[in-house]
Protein backbone atom coordinates (compact mmCIF):
# COMPACT_ATOMS: atom_id res chain seq x y z
CA UNK A 1 0.00 0.00 0.00
CA UNK A 2 1.23 3.51 -0.73
CA UNK A 3 1.96 5.89 2.13
CA UNK A 4 0.17 9.18 2.51
CA UNK A 5 2.40 12.14 3.23
CA UNK A 6 0.98 12.31 6.76
CA UNK A 7 2.30 8.82 7.55
CA UNK A 8 5.84 9.51 6.33
CA UNK A 9 8.54 10.08 8.95
CA UNK A 10 9.47 13.63 8.01
CA UNK A 11 12.84 15.05 9.09
CA UNK A 12 14.66 13.75 12.12
CA UNK A 13 17.84 14.78 10.22
CA UNK A 14 17.67 11.87 7.74
CA UNK A 15 16.62 8.28 7.12
CA UNK A 16 20.27 7.31 7.53
CA UNK A 17 20.18 8.32 11.20
CA UNK A 18 16.84 6.60 11.72
CA UNK A 19 18.45 3.48 10.29
CA UNK A 20 21.81 3.56 12.11
CA UNK A 21 21.03 5.60 15.22
CA UNK A 22 22.30 8.91 16.53
CA UNK A 23 25.82 9.14 17.93
CA UNK A 24 26.59 10.05 21.51
CA UNK A 25 27.33 13.78 21.43
CA UNK A 26 30.85 14.82 22.37
CA UNK A 27 31.63 17.53 24.91
CA UNK A 28 31.55 21.18 23.81
CA UNK A 29 34.58 23.44 24.05
CA UNK A 30 35.30 24.17 27.72
CA UNK A 31 36.98 27.56 27.30
CA UNK A 32 39.83 29.25 25.46
CA UNK A 33 42.26 26.78 23.92
CA UNK A 34 45.13 26.52 21.48
CA UNK A 35 46.05 24.11 18.70
CA UNK A 36 48.30 23.81 15.69
CA UNK A 37 45.32 23.47 13.36
CA UNK A 38 41.67 24.22 14.11
CA UNK A 39 39.07 22.84 11.72
CA UNK A 40 35.61 24.41 11.68
CA UNK A 41 32.99 21.85 10.68
CA UNK A 42 32.64 18.19 11.55
CA UNK A 43 31.41 16.87 8.21
CA UNK A 44 33.30 14.88 5.61
CA UNK A 45 35.62 17.76 4.65
CA UNK A 46 36.65 18.56 8.20
CA UNK A 47 37.02 14.96 9.32
CA UNK A 48 38.94 13.84 6.24
CA UNK A 49 41.25 16.84 6.64
CA UNK A 50 41.89 15.98 10.28
CA UNK A 51 42.47 12.34 9.34
CA UNK A 52 45.03 13.01 6.63
CA UNK A 53 46.84 15.78 8.52
CA UNK A 54 47.19 13.64 11.63
CA UNK A 55 48.38 10.68 9.57
CA UNK A 56 51.00 12.84 7.86
CA UNK A 57 52.12 14.72 10.98
CA UNK A 58 51.16 12.86 14.20
CA UNK A 59 52.72 15.60 16.33
CA UNK A 60 50.12 18.20 15.21
CA UNK A 61 47.54 19.28 17.79
CA UNK A 62 44.34 19.32 15.77
CA UNK A 63 40.95 20.48 17.06
CA UNK A 64 37.64 20.07 15.21
CA UNK A 65 34.76 22.37 16.18
CA UNK A 66 31.24 21.28 15.19
CA UNK A 67 28.06 23.26 15.87
CA UNK A 68 25.78 20.24 16.40
CA UNK A 69 27.35 16.79 16.00
CA UNK A 70 29.62 15.30 13.35
CA UNK A 71 27.57 14.54 10.25
CA UNK A 72 24.67 16.82 11.16
CA UNK A 73 24.81 18.58 7.80
CA UNK A 74 25.10 17.27 4.25
CA UNK A 75 27.48 14.48 5.31
CA UNK A 76 24.62 12.79 7.16
CA UNK A 77 21.84 13.60 4.72
CA UNK A 78 23.21 13.03 1.20
CA UNK A 79 22.23 10.38 -1.33
CA UNK A 80 25.23 8.14 -0.72
CA UNK A 81 26.74 8.71 -4.16
CA UNK A 82 30.50 8.20 -3.99
CA UNK A 83 31.36 9.17 -7.56
CA UNK A 84 33.87 10.99 -9.71
CA UNK A 85 31.91 14.12 -10.60
CA UNK A 86 33.39 17.49 -9.63
CA UNK A 87 31.78 20.90 -9.87
CA UNK A 88 33.47 23.38 -12.19
CA UNK A 89 35.65 21.08 -14.30
CA UNK A 90 34.61 22.63 -17.63
CA UNK A 91 35.25 26.14 -16.36
CA UNK A 92 38.68 25.07 -15.11
CA UNK A 93 39.42 23.71 -18.58
CA UNK A 94 38.64 27.15 -20.03
CA UNK A 95 40.73 28.95 -17.41
CA UNK A 96 43.74 26.63 -17.16
CA UNK A 97 43.66 24.46 -20.27
CA UNK A 98 42.23 21.06 -21.08
CA UNK A 99 45.15 19.06 -19.65
CA UNK A 100 44.75 20.73 -16.25
CA UNK A 101 41.10 19.65 -16.18
CA UNK A 102 42.11 16.13 -17.23
CA UNK A 103 44.44 15.99 -14.21
CA UNK A 104 41.59 17.11 -11.97
CA UNK A 105 39.30 14.44 -13.41
CA UNK A 106 41.95 11.76 -13.02
CA UNK A 107 42.36 12.75 -9.37
CA UNK A 108 38.60 12.41 -8.87
CA UNK A 109 38.55 8.97 -10.50
CA UNK A 110 41.27 7.86 -8.09
CA UNK A 111 39.45 9.42 -5.13
CA UNK A 112 36.58 6.95 -5.37
CA UNK A 113 39.02 4.08 -4.79
CA UNK A 114 40.82 6.05 -2.07
CA UNK A 115 37.65 6.38 0.00
CA UNK A 116 36.89 2.68 -0.42
CA UNK A 117 40.48 1.81 0.54
CA UNK A 118 40.61 3.97 3.67
CA UNK A 119 37.18 2.83 4.85
CA UNK A 120 38.37 -0.76 4.58
CA UNK A 121 41.66 -0.10 6.35
CA UNK A 122 39.93 1.82 9.16
CA UNK A 123 37.32 -0.89 9.63
CA UNK A 124 34.43 1.38 8.61
CA UNK A 125 31.56 -0.75 7.32
CA UNK A 126 29.59 1.84 5.33
CA UNK A 127 27.65 -0.57 3.08
CA UNK A 128 29.95 0.35 0.19
CA UNK A 129 29.24 -1.35 -3.12
CA UNK A 130 31.22 -0.21 -6.16
CA UNK A 131 28.68 -0.74 -8.91
CA UNK A 132 29.49 2.45 -10.77
CA UNK A 133 27.07 5.21 -11.78
CA UNK A 134 24.37 4.81 -14.43
CA UNK A 135 22.80 7.98 -15.85
CA UNK A 136 19.72 7.43 -17.99
CA UNK A 137 17.88 9.39 -20.67
CA UNK A 138 14.12 9.12 -21.04
CA UNK A 139 13.37 11.68 -23.80
CA UNK A 140 14.95 12.53 -27.16
CA UNK A 141 16.38 15.77 -25.75
CA UNK A 142 17.84 13.92 -22.78
CA UNK A 143 19.36 11.34 -25.13
CA UNK A 144 21.07 14.09 -27.12
CA UNK A 145 22.50 15.54 -23.88
CA UNK A 146 23.51 12.08 -22.71
CA UNK A 147 25.53 11.39 -25.86
CA UNK A 148 27.21 14.80 -25.64
CA UNK A 149 27.94 14.22 -21.96
CA UNK A 150 29.38 10.79 -22.69
CA UNK A 151 31.72 12.16 -25.36
CA UNK A 152 32.80 14.96 -23.05
CA UNK A 153 33.70 12.50 -20.30
CA UNK A 154 35.76 10.49 -22.78
CA UNK A 155 37.60 13.67 -23.76
CA UNK A 156 38.63 14.11 -20.11
CA UNK A 157 40.29 10.71 -20.14
CA UNK A 158 37.53 8.45 -18.83
CA UNK A 159 38.18 5.67 -21.33
CA UNK A 160 36.36 2.99 -19.33
CA UNK A 161 32.97 4.70 -19.58
CA UNK A 162 30.30 2.84 -21.59
CA UNK A 163 27.32 4.05 -23.62
CA UNK A 164 24.19 1.88 -23.78
CA UNK A 165 21.09 1.85 -25.92
CA UNK A 166 17.57 1.18 -24.68
CA UNK A 167 17.95 -2.62 -24.62
CA UNK A 168 21.28 -2.62 -22.79
CA UNK A 169 19.93 -0.10 -20.29
CA UNK A 170 16.91 -2.31 -19.56
CA UNK A 171 19.29 -5.20 -19.00
CA UNK A 172 20.78 -3.26 -16.09
CA UNK A 173 17.70 -1.49 -14.72
CA UNK A 174 14.17 -1.25 -16.03
CA UNK A 175 13.48 2.49 -16.03
CA UNK A 176 10.27 3.26 -17.92
CA UNK A 177 10.85 4.98 -21.27
CA UNK A 178 14.63 4.82 -20.94
CA UNK A 179 16.16 5.27 -24.39
CA UNK A 180 19.81 5.12 -23.40
CA UNK A 181 22.31 5.47 -20.60
CA UNK A 182 25.95 6.13 -19.80
CA UNK A 183 27.82 4.10 -17.17
CA UNK A 184 31.09 4.78 -15.40
CA UNK A 185 32.84 2.32 -13.07
CA UNK A 186 34.09 5.24 -10.96
CA UNK A 187 31.26 5.24 -8.49
CA UNK A 188 29.77 3.43 -5.52
CA UNK A 189 26.76 3.58 -3.29
CA UNK A 190 27.27 3.84 0.46
CA UNK A 191 25.54 4.61 3.75
CA UNK A 192 26.48 8.24 4.49
CA UNK A 193 25.99 8.11 8.26
CA UNK A 194 27.95 4.90 8.73
CA UNK A 195 30.83 6.56 6.88
CA UNK A 196 30.77 9.82 8.85
CA UNK A 197 30.39 8.10 12.23
CA UNK A 198 33.22 5.70 11.42
CA UNK A 199 35.42 8.52 10.19
CA UNK A 200 34.84 10.58 13.34
CA UNK A 201 35.78 7.59 15.48
CA UNK A 202 38.91 6.97 13.40
CA UNK A 203 39.96 10.62 13.74
CA UNK A 204 39.54 10.52 17.51
CA UNK A 205 41.53 7.31 17.71
CA UNK A 206 44.41 9.14 16.02
CA UNK A 207 44.40 11.74 18.80
CA UNK A 208 42.36 14.55 17.22
CA UNK A 209 40.17 16.55 19.63
CA UNK A 210 36.53 16.96 18.56
CA UNK A 211 34.22 19.42 20.30
CA UNK A 212 30.53 19.18 19.36
CA UNK A 213 27.67 21.50 20.32
CA UNK A 214 30.18 24.29 19.66
CA UNK A 215 29.02 26.76 16.99
CA UNK A 216 31.71 29.00 15.53
CA UNK A 217 30.42 32.54 15.12
CA UNK A 218 33.48 34.08 13.50
CA UNK A 219 36.68 33.00 11.84
CA UNK A 220 39.61 35.38 11.63
CA UNK A 221 43.36 34.86 11.26
CA UNK A 222 44.58 32.49 14.00
CA UNK A 223 41.20 32.59 15.79
CA UNK A 224 38.00 30.51 15.77
CA UNK A 225 35.51 32.33 18.00
CA UNK A 226 32.72 30.41 19.78
CA UNK A 227 30.30 31.26 22.63
CA UNK A 228 32.39 29.03 24.92
CA UNK A 229 35.80 30.44 24.15
CA UNK A 230 38.25 31.05 21.32
CA UNK A 231 40.58 28.45 19.85
CA UNK A 232 43.84 30.00 18.63
CA UNK A 233 45.93 28.26 15.98
CA UNK A 234 48.32 29.18 13.17
CA UNK A 235 45.92 27.50 10.72
CA UNK A 236 42.13 27.88 10.78
CA UNK A 237 40.39 25.77 8.12
CA UNK A 238 36.77 26.48 7.20
CA UNK A 239 34.97 23.26 6.26
CA UNK A 240 31.35 24.37 6.64
CA UNK A 241 29.94 23.86 3.10
CA UNK A 242 26.19 24.72 3.09
CA UNK A 243 26.36 26.30 6.55
CA UNK A 244 29.04 28.83 5.57
CA UNK A 245 26.49 31.66 5.34
CA UNK A 246 25.97 31.55 9.13
CA UNK A 247 29.54 32.75 9.77
CA UNK A 248 30.25 36.45 10.24
CA UNK A 249 31.07 38.07 6.91
CA UNK A 250 30.21 34.97 4.85
CA UNK A 251 26.50 35.53 4.13
CA UNK A 252 26.98 35.77 0.36
CA UNK A 253 30.01 33.47 -0.06
CA UNK A 254 28.26 30.18 -0.85
CA UNK A 255 24.55 29.82 -1.33
CA UNK A 256 22.95 27.04 0.79
CA UNK A 257 21.05 25.07 -1.86
CA UNK A 258 18.34 22.79 -0.54
CA UNK A 259 18.08 19.16 -1.67
CA UNK A 260 15.45 16.65 -0.53
CA UNK A 261 15.13 12.88 -0.39
CA UNK A 262 12.67 10.07 0.22
CA UNK A 263 13.27 6.46 1.21
CA UNK A 264 10.81 3.68 0.42
CA UNK A 265 9.88 0.76 2.56
CA UNK A 266 11.99 -2.36 1.81
CA UNK A 267 10.93 -3.82 -1.54
CA UNK A 268 9.85 -7.42 -1.91
CA UNK A 269 11.73 -9.87 -4.12
CA UNK A 270 8.94 -9.59 -6.69
CA UNK A 271 9.22 -5.80 -6.73
CA UNK A 272 12.98 -5.96 -7.23
CA UNK A 273 12.45 -8.46 -10.02
CA UNK A 274 10.25 -5.90 -11.79
CA UNK A 275 12.92 -3.21 -11.41
CA UNK A 276 16.14 -5.13 -11.99
CA UNK A 277 19.05 -3.04 -10.63
CA UNK A 278 21.08 -6.13 -9.71
CA UNK A 279 24.35 -4.21 -10.17
CA UNK A 280 23.46 -1.73 -7.41
CA UNK A 281 24.61 1.20 -9.55
CA UNK A 282 24.06 4.73 -8.32
CA UNK A 283 21.27 5.99 -10.58
CA UNK A 284 20.79 9.43 -12.08
CA UNK A 285 19.16 11.01 -15.11
CA UNK A 286 19.76 13.72 -17.69
CA UNK A 287 16.89 16.01 -16.71
CA UNK A 288 17.74 19.65 -16.03
CA UNK A 289 16.30 19.33 -12.51
CA UNK A 290 17.95 15.96 -12.12
CA UNK A 291 17.25 13.10 -9.72
CA UNK A 292 19.66 10.76 -7.94
CA UNK A 293 18.97 7.42 -6.31
CA UNK A 294 20.50 4.30 -4.82
CA UNK A 295 19.43 0.78 -3.93
CA UNK A 296 20.22 0.61 -0.22
CA UNK A 297 21.83 -2.30 1.57
CA UNK A 298 18.53 -3.14 3.29
CA UNK A 299 16.57 -3.24 0.02
CA UNK A 300 14.99 0.21 -0.23
CA UNK A 301 15.18 2.92 -2.87
CA UNK A 302 16.50 6.25 -1.61
CA UNK A 303 15.77 8.97 -4.16
CA UNK A 304 16.45 12.69 -4.17
CA UNK A 305 15.98 15.93 -6.08
CA UNK A 306 15.83 19.67 -5.54
CA UNK A 307 12.37 20.35 -4.02
CA UNK A 308 12.35 23.90 -2.58
CA UNK A 309 15.84 24.91 -3.70
CA UNK A 310 16.58 27.90 -1.48
CA UNK A 311 15.31 29.65 1.66
CA UNK A 312 15.24 33.44 1.75
CA UNK A 313 18.24 35.04 3.44
CA UNK A 314 20.41 31.90 3.12
CA UNK A 315 18.57 30.27 6.01
CA UNK A 316 19.05 26.57 6.74
CA UNK A 317 16.66 24.12 8.35
CA UNK A 318 17.10 22.48 11.74
CA UNK A 319 15.90 18.90 11.49
CA UNK A 320 15.48 18.16 7.78
CA UNK A 321 11.71 18.54 7.56
CA UNK A 322 10.45 18.54 3.98
CA UNK A 323 7.37 20.15 2.43
CA UNK A 324 4.51 17.82 1.51
CA UNK A 325 4.60 19.01 -2.10
CA UNK A 326 8.28 18.03 -2.36
CA UNK A 327 7.58 14.55 -1.00
CA UNK A 328 4.81 14.11 -3.56
CA UNK A 329 7.06 15.37 -6.36
CA UNK A 330 9.81 12.90 -5.46
CA UNK A 331 7.30 10.08 -5.24
CA UNK A 332 6.04 11.06 -8.70
CA UNK A 333 9.60 10.68 -10.05
CA UNK A 334 9.89 7.27 -8.40
CA UNK A 335 6.66 6.02 -9.98
CA UNK A 336 7.45 7.59 -13.36
CA UNK A 337 10.74 5.69 -13.39
CA UNK A 338 9.27 2.47 -11.97
CA UNK A 339 5.50 2.21 -12.61
CA UNK A 340 5.43 -1.25 -11.02
CA UNK A 341 6.19 0.44 -7.68
CA UNK A 342 3.07 2.60 -7.66
CA UNK A 343 1.88 0.92 -4.45
CA UNK A 344 5.20 0.98 -2.61
CA UNK A 345 5.22 2.85 0.70
CA UNK A 346 7.37 5.91 1.37
CA UNK A 347 8.69 5.66 4.92
CA UNK A 348 10.98 8.67 5.33
CA UNK A 349 11.60 12.13 3.85
CA UNK A 350 14.28 14.67 4.69
CA UNK A 351 16.21 17.67 3.39
CA UNK A 352 19.63 19.27 3.72
CA UNK A 353 21.77 22.00 2.22
CA UNK A 354 24.82 21.97 -0.02
CA UNK A 355 27.18 24.85 -0.82
CA UNK A 356 26.96 26.59 -4.20
CA UNK A 357 29.53 29.23 -5.24
CA UNK A 358 28.42 31.94 -7.67
CA UNK A 359 30.27 30.24 -10.55
CA UNK A 360 29.35 26.68 -9.44
CA UNK A 361 33.02 25.70 -9.01
CA UNK A 362 34.34 23.64 -6.10
CA UNK A 363 37.52 25.12 -4.61
CA UNK A 364 40.37 24.53 -2.14
CA UNK A 365 42.40 27.44 -0.79
CA UNK A 366 45.02 28.24 1.85
CA UNK A 367 45.90 31.91 2.28
CA UNK A 368 49.55 31.72 3.29
CA UNK A 369 49.53 35.30 4.59
CA UNK A 370 46.79 34.64 7.15
CA UNK A 371 46.75 30.87 7.73
CA UNK A 372 43.07 30.80 6.77
CA UNK A 373 42.01 27.93 4.54
CA UNK A 374 38.79 26.55 3.18
CA UNK A 375 37.33 23.91 0.90
CA UNK A 376 33.86 23.37 -0.44
CA UNK A 377 31.30 24.52 -2.96
CA UNK A 378 30.78 20.93 -4.08
CA UNK A 379 27.32 21.60 -5.57
CA UNK A 380 26.06 18.15 -4.61
CA UNK A 381 29.15 16.12 -5.53
CA UNK A 382 30.74 16.18 -2.10
CA UNK A 383 30.87 12.55 -0.95
CA UNK A 384 34.04 11.93 -2.95
CA UNK A 385 35.18 15.52 -3.56
CA UNK A 386 35.51 16.15 0.19
CA UNK A 387 38.21 13.49 0.31
CA UNK A 388 40.23 15.03 -2.51
CA UNK A 389 39.77 18.48 -0.95
CA UNK A 390 41.00 17.21 2.42
CA UNK A 391 44.13 15.64 0.97
CA UNK A 392 44.78 18.88 -0.89
CA UNK A 393 44.36 20.96 2.29
CA UNK A 394 46.80 18.59 4.00
CA UNK A 395 49.39 19.18 1.29
CA UNK A 396 48.86 22.95 1.35
CA UNK A 397 49.31 23.13 5.13
CA UNK A 398 52.41 20.97 4.96
CA UNK A 399 53.82 23.07 2.14
CA UNK A 400 53.21 26.31 4.04
CA UNK A 401 54.66 24.96 7.30
CA UNK A 402 57.78 23.65 5.62
CA UNK A 403 56.88 20.01 6.28
CA UNK A 404 56.33 19.22 2.61
CA UNK A 405 56.75 20.49 -0.94
CA UNK A 406 54.59 20.98 -4.00
CA UNK A 407 52.55 17.91 -4.90
CA UNK A 408 50.31 16.84 -7.76
CA UNK A 409 47.34 17.90 -5.64
CA UNK A 410 48.59 21.41 -4.86
CA UNK A 411 48.96 21.97 -8.61
CA UNK A 412 45.36 21.09 -9.50
CA UNK A 413 43.41 23.94 -11.14
CA UNK A 414 40.81 24.32 -8.38
CA UNK A 415 43.45 25.35 -5.83
CA UNK A 416 43.25 29.05 -4.98
CA UNK A 417 40.32 29.72 -7.33
CA UNK A 418 38.54 33.01 -6.58
CA UNK A 419 34.90 33.79 -7.26
CA UNK A 420 32.62 36.76 -6.68
CA UNK A 421 29.91 36.71 -4.03
CA UNK A 422 26.23 36.05 -4.61
CA UNK A 423 23.86 38.97 -5.13
CA UNK A 424 22.13 40.50 -2.06
CA UNK A 425 18.52 39.66 -1.26
CA UNK A 426 15.95 39.63 -2.68
CA UNK A 427 17.89 39.16 -5.92
CA UNK A 428 19.43 35.81 -5.07
CA UNK A 429 16.11 34.38 -3.82
CA UNK A 430 14.33 35.52 -6.97
CA UNK A 431 17.16 34.26 -9.16
CA UNK A 432 17.36 30.77 -7.66
CA UNK A 433 13.59 30.27 -7.50
CA UNK A 434 13.27 31.45 -11.11
CA UNK A 435 16.16 29.27 -12.25
CA UNK A 436 14.70 26.03 -10.90
CA UNK A 437 11.16 26.90 -12.00
CA UNK A 438 12.60 27.32 -15.49
CA UNK A 439 14.49 24.01 -15.31
CA UNK A 440 11.32 22.19 -14.24
CA UNK A 441 9.34 23.85 -17.04
CA UNK A 442 12.03 22.77 -19.51
CA UNK A 443 11.82 19.18 -18.28
CA UNK A 444 8.02 19.16 -18.60
CA UNK A 445 8.27 20.50 -22.15
CA UNK A 446 10.84 17.86 -23.12
CA UNK A 447 8.60 15.06 -21.83
CA UNK A 448 5.77 16.01 -24.21
CA UNK A 449 7.77 16.71 -27.36
CA UNK A 450 9.68 14.46 -29.72
CA UNK A 451 12.34 17.08 -30.40
CA UNK A 452 15.93 16.14 -29.61
CA UNK A 453 16.84 19.80 -29.12
CA UNK A 454 17.49 20.85 -25.54
CA UNK A 455 14.94 23.36 -24.31
CA UNK A 456 15.91 27.01 -24.80
CA UNK A 457 14.36 27.60 -21.37
CA UNK A 458 17.10 25.52 -19.75
CA UNK A 459 19.80 27.23 -21.79
CA UNK A 460 18.53 30.59 -20.57
CA UNK A 461 18.48 29.36 -16.95
CA UNK A 462 22.08 28.15 -17.31
CA UNK A 463 23.21 31.58 -18.45
CA UNK A 464 21.38 33.38 -15.63
CA UNK A 465 22.79 30.94 -13.06
CA UNK A 466 26.36 31.40 -14.28
CA UNK A 467 26.77 27.67 -14.80
CA UNK A 468 28.25 28.05 -18.29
Amino acid sequence: MSSSVSSVVNGGISFWYADDGFPAVREPLGGDASADVVIVGGGYTGLWTAYYLKQAAPFLRITVLEQKFCGYGASGRNGGWLYNGIAGRDRYAKLHGHEAAVRLQRAMNETVDEVVRVAGEAGIDADVHKGGVLEVATTPAQLARLKAFHELELSYGEKDRELYGAGETAGRIRVADAVGSSWTPHGARLHPVKLVKGLAAAVEALGVTIHELTPVAEIRPKHAVTPYGTVRAPYVLRCTEGFTASLKGQRRTWLPMNSSMIATEPLTDEQWESVGWDGLEALGDMAHAYMYAQRTADGRIALGGRGVPYRFGSRTDNDGRTQAATIEALREILVRFFPSLAAVGIEHAWSGVLGVPRDWCATVTLDRSTGLGWAGGYVGSGVATTNLAARTLRDLVQLDSGQGGQTELTGLPWVGHKVRKWEPEPLRWLGVQGMYATYRAADRRERVTSSAESSKLAQFADRVAGRH
